[in-house]
């Protein structure tokens, strides 16, 4: 089934200063009545999306970089999208999944184990409404099944703001400070990152390092025999968009089987076709077995619809019915939306210019981005380093020493904004590429002159 042609989205076009007028009063009334805990980093105001691209209220046209933290998959108000959230609307909204089984919930799971189902190996899915919930159902799903307390988690991780996940999460102290007590039982190891390898290993050895420091803590600190998980992005988001050594993960899933322990891996922002592929461990299966035993997906599953799923091994699924349930949780207009991304994502609905799929897409235009980035990096002393894989691309800006500039990331950041390019910085000096899985070369290359002439206008 081909997609009808859109039509050609408006080139970014900064018609008013910013922030426009609309935008100003808009802002200045959300200060007044909105949590005190957003973080409003640009004065933006959106009014209407099509495509990669958002207009604000004032009329400035924005190229989307940053896909509401890699969320919105296929862009915005994308047709095949809006036309299966209408059709389910009109059917019904909400009957409690914990309740009763929908089809369109059934069906969705069939199609998401699918992507990580082996000849003899059944999995299971859990439906729930955010990345924060999937974590929080994966860790009490390990706890329950191995009997076993204490979780492991990574330094630099993001895994949501809820209790248990802030406890996991190790990228920022703000998530945690005046929170306290939080989850018992959690440790934190270093992520092996190659551009700034921890444990005073080299980009080649990380990924043992970490490894060889999981077991010295067996060792004389944690016994191994009372660790129920550990869980890790396979690409780490929010501290730095970082890719791990090819060999690291096939030697994590070696020390789980060694000591029974389930290993957790959490997709939420890297999973859902962001690489290239559906999910961002299966960039690593060419190097050994690296099937976890627990996966969270959440962020880029709807297009933007709340929704998230914990899959799971049948064998490691064994809670009792009534244990873990939500109210919300699977909602059936939610997952009308996920088939519709998935549709686009598996190629069963092809997007204009998108080749065969959007995960083909991904794969490609990601690559061709890398590559001018690159070449920017060998321009620019100060852009450190360009790493990631598909549509999820880090670029770390540097002091002259080699160490994190955010002051300069935050600055870069701010005048690619001025200029029409919607981004979000993350780590500590980091600017994350992580644009909607539709864009096209033509519109990469927009986004790419802009922060050329940024990083220029920076030396």
């Amino acid at each position: 089934m081909e997609m009808t042609t859109l039509p050609k989205p408006r080139q970014p076009e900064l018609k008013t200063a910013l922030p426009g007028p609309k935008t100003a009063e808009i802002m200045a009334r959300d200060a007044q009545h909105l949590s005190t805990s957003y973080m409003r980093p640009y004065p933006f105001v959106p009014d209407h999306g099509e495509g990669v691209w958002l207009t604000d209220v004032d009329g400035n046209t924005m190229l989307d970089f940053f896909a509401g933290i890699a969320v919105s998959t296929t862009g915005h108000a994308h047709p095949h999208v809006v036309q299966a959230v209408q059709e389910q609307i009109t059917k019904f909204s909400h009957v409690c999944l914990t309740d009763y089984p929908q089809e369109i919930t059934t069906s969705l799971a069939e199609r998401l184990v699918k992507h990580v189902e082996r000849p003899g190996e059944k999995w299971r899915v859990f439906l729930g409404n955010s990345g924060a919930e999937a974590v929080e159902a994966a860790v009490k799903l390990a706890r329950n099944h191995t009997g076993r307390t204490h979780v492991i988690s990574t330094m630099g991780s993001f895994h949501g703001r809820t209790y248990g996940a802030i406890t996991l999460t190790g990228s920022k102290t703000k998530y945690k400070r005046g929170f306290g007590p939080l989850l018992p039982n959690v440790s934190h190891v270093p992520y092996p990152n190659p551009f700034r390898p921890p444990l005073g290993s080299t980009p080649e050895t990380c990924g043992q390092a970490v490894i060889d420091h999981i077991e010295s803590l067996f060792v004389g600190i944690l016994p191994a025999d009372e660790v129920a998980a550990i869980i890790i992005e396979p690409m780490q988001g929010e501290g730095g968009y970082i890719v791990p050594p090819a060999d690291f993960l096939p030697k994590l899933r070696a020390l789980c089987d060694k000591y029974g322990i389930m290993l957790i891996f959490d997709e939420v922002q890297a999973g859902m076709g962001r690489t290239g592929k559906m999910f961002s461990f299966q960039q690593f299966e060419q190097y050994g077995d690296v099937q976890p035993d627990i996966i969270t997906l959440a962020k880029g599953i709807a297009s933007g619809l709340p929704i998230s799923a914990m899959l799971a091994k049948e064998s490691v699924m064994t809670w009792p019915v009534g244990s873990h349930g939500s109210t919300f949780g699977g909602n059936p207009v939610a997952a009308a939306a996920a088939h519709a991304t998935l549709d686009l994502l598996e190629g069963e609905v092809k997007h204009p210019g998108c080749g065969e799929s959007l995960m083909e897409n991904a794969a490609q235009v990601g690559a061709y981005i890398m590559a001018e980035l690159k070449k920017m990096q060998a321009e620019f002393p100060f852009l450190g380093d360009v790493r990631g894989q598909g549509l999820f691309i880090g670029l770390e800006f540097v002091k002259p020493d080699g160490s994190p500039d955010g002051k300069l990331r935050d600055r870069a950041s701010l005048a690619m904004f001025g200029k029409g390019l919607l981004n979000l910085d993350c780590g500590e000096a980091v600017i994350r590429i992580s644009p909607p899985l539709i864009l096209t070369r033509e519109e990469a290359e927009t986004g790419l002159k802009i922060m050329r002439e940024t990083l220029a206008s920076l030396n």
